[in-house]
């Protein structure tokens, strides 16, 4: 692969995990919304894995619940699913049911 090709290459990737970090990012303030520990739904779905780095950077950036912005069960939902985070999806989902079950 020539330098030209490979500059893309990079540039694709950068572009992609910049997406993943908007994504963790959606899904980090979505958690303080709705009082919710990210890291802990992060486990639940994923047990195996480590702690993600990623996530515990991302949180960084987030705001108090009221100073953010709603983001709807829904969007969460399609987000995750846009990045094949199918069992974390099914978390978020578990969550945000148990939260309207609530009375």
């Amino acid at each position: 692969m020539d330098a030209e090709g490979k500059s893309m290459q990079d540039r694709i990737v950068e572009s992609y995990r910049q997406d993943e970090d908007m994504m963790i990012l959606v899904f980090a303030q979505w958690c303080v919304n709705h009082g919710l520990d990210p890291a802990e739904l992060y486990r639940k779905a994923y047990p195996g894995q480590p702690d993600n780095e990623r996530l515990g950077r991302v949180l960084e950036l987030t705001v108090p619940k009221e100073e953010a912005g709603d983001i709807p069960d829904q969007t969460i939902l399609g987000v995750l699913s846009m990045y094949g985070n199918d069992d974390l999806a099914a978390v978020v989902a578990e969550a945000a049911a148990a939260r309207h079950a609530r009375p």
